[in-house]
């Protein structure tokens, strides 16, 4: 006779088993004080393949000591970043997620080159580490100027409640100054396993095939920094991540999917850019035989496209070259930029003028940069689109202005308007594109020393933690009381009603509605406690 204990074990052990509910990570942004466009178009352009080895080589390869590519920032925008653990016991690190590459790869303890704050990952405190053989060939990856070198290794790696026991990553031993800094550990590739510089599966590939994910979609919602922001050089609130679903509190109306290229093998999350509208007016872009096809990656930080359809973009504004900032745009700081970008047979989705315009191209001139450049400016490699590498490069330029979502089968990337709760966006206009009922979940909060706290589908995701958390004990579960019925809060904290049928992108009720500011503090918080957004 199986005893109740026995049988309370195997019926968890089976939950575990099966396909888990979605994750949502909040997300940091990493700022730095340097604007540099130069270093940030050849980052894109050696990181798609626009630049030989030999030009690197001839360029790069006698400095030894790179001060390597600092990070753009654009108004305080730089880098998403989520937190993994690898080893036993786990060892936590801030990595980038980059939907444009494939390789997890953090700092290890052998780094050298690393500065004093960079979190270092040591194998020989890890019991499930696996290394690579003696005298195994380091792997290198280049990102720009900067690059990373280092051995395969496996541990176990867990974001969130997800786990791979034995993911294969590269532990770097040699990493150009400023690729990454302060508390940044390394970069979660998101792309497909095809482009893996190690061969290796990525970790939310892993968990798809596993049967981990009960949606295999990634998705994210990407905070833009305040303009009266202060930060420099740290870390801030930046989002939500969303590992496996995606989270109906922050977004609204369906999400507009559009199919990968059936032609392509999946690689980068490619769709193909169909067409551009500057302030209205539509700008022929050239669109045959692959000559749009664009990679939509959360890693980059501007747009860039070839150079015939950028130079068109901006004559539609009245912009010129920029003399010191080849391949960038300059435009009057005055002018008010809306440019609007639509892909497949999909709605066009307009970029906040924000975002495109990227500050005076010196200290007290008039003229300001575009968040749009030339990618071909400057490459020796002549654009092939049968290559199946991009042409367009879509950045968080135009992903912050969206709730994006990733989805693996079939292949294909979707957006959606963001809701109040997450700063809200222009309203798309109407397309023709398959459209998906928001599928997304409302999650509770996980704390490892607090227990959980459930927050009902129309709340706020963050709230609770600001809310009535009310902490236990170790192994024991906190509470959070709810009020429900009461009307949806707006973002300036006046009741409104008017959302209250569109499930997916009600803002929260009752005493757990909150503004759209206060919501980056609650992100703050939920990182500072370790905090893991989980079903339940």
């Amino acid at each position: 006779m199986i005893s109740s204990t026995k049988l309370t074990f195997s019926i968890l052990l089976l939950s575990v088993l099966a396909d888990a509910d979605p994750i949502h990570v909040p997300l940091s942004r990493r700022a730095k004080k340097t604007f540099d466009p130069n270093a940030e178009a050849h980052k894109l352009r050696v990181k798609y393949g626009r630049i030989s080895d030999k030009a690197l080589e001839g360029r790069f390869g006698r400095r030894a000591n790179s001060a390597g590519i600092p990070i753009v920032n654009q108004e305080q925008d730089s880098s998403f970043l989520g937190t993994v653990t690898i080893g036993t016991p786990p060892q936590s690190f801030s990595v980038v997620l980059d939907t444009g590459s494939s390789d997890l790869w953090v700092a290890s303890t052998d780094c050298t080159a690393c500065s004093r704050s960079t979190p270092l990952f040591d194998s020989t405190k890890s019991s499930t580490f696996q290394g690579s053989d003696a005298g195994s060939r380091p792997i290198t990856i280049r990102y720009g100027s900067g690059r990373v070198s280092g051995t395969l290794s496996q541990d176990t790696v867990s974001m969130g409640s997800f786990t791979i026991p034995s993911q294969t990553f590269l532990s770097v031993s040699q990493l150009s100054s400023g690729l990454v800094d302060g508390s940044v550990g390394g970069i979660m590739g998101l792309a497909f396993n095809t482009i893996a510089s190690t061969h290796a599966t990525p970790f939310w590939q892993a968990l798809s095939s596993g049967n981990q994910l009960s949606s295999s979609e990634l998705s994210f919602w990407l905070e833009r920094a305040p303009q009266t922001s202060s930060l420099s050089d740290d870390t801030s609130p930046g989002g939500v991540f969303t590992l496996g679903g995606t989270n109906s509190s922050l977004f609204t109306g369906d999400i507009d999917f559009v199919n990968m290229p059936s032609d392509q093998q999946p690689s980068f999350w490619l769709l193909d850019m169909s067409t551009v509208t500057v302030n209205g007016k539509s700008v022929q872009i050239t669109t045959a035989n692959d000559a749009s096809l664009s990679a939509i990656d959360t890693g980059t930080t501007l747009i860039g496209g070839p150079s015939g359809d950028v130079a068109a973009i901006w004559n539609a504004v009245g912009g010129s070259p920029s003399p010191g900032n080849p391949g960038f745009f300059r435009f009057p700081c005055s002018t008010t930029v809306t440019i609007a970008l639509s892909f497949g047979s999909g709605k066009s989705w307009p970029i906040n003028p924000q975002d495109m315009n990227l500050g005076p191209e010196e200290r007290g001139s008039s003229m300001c940069l575009g968040g749009i450049f030339d990618l071909d400016m400057g490459t020796d490699i002549e654009s092939d689109p049968s290559s199946g590498n991009p042409n367009w490069v879509v950045g968080d330029t135009f992903l912050k202005n969206v709730y994006s979502v990733f989805r693996a089968n079939p292949p294909s990337v979707g957006f959606a308007q963001l809701s109040s709760l997450a700063g809200g966006t222009g309203a798309p206009s109407s397309g023709s594109s398959t459209s998906a009922p928001s599928s997304g979940s409302s999650p509770s909060i996980t704390n490892s020393v607090s227990g959980t706290a459930s927050i009902p589908s129309n709340s706020n995701p963050l709230s609770g933690v600001l809310s009535t958390f009310s902490a236990g004990t170790p192994g024991t579960a906190a509470t959070a009381s709810t009020s429900a019925g009461a009307p949806n809060s707006t973002p300036d904290g006046s009741n409104d009603s008017s959302n209250s049928s569109s499930g997916s992108g009600s803002v929260g009720s009752g005493a757990l509605g909150t503004t759209a500011s206060s919501l980056s503090s609650m992100v703050a918080l939920a990182c500072v406690m370790g905090m893991t957004f989980v079903l339940v």
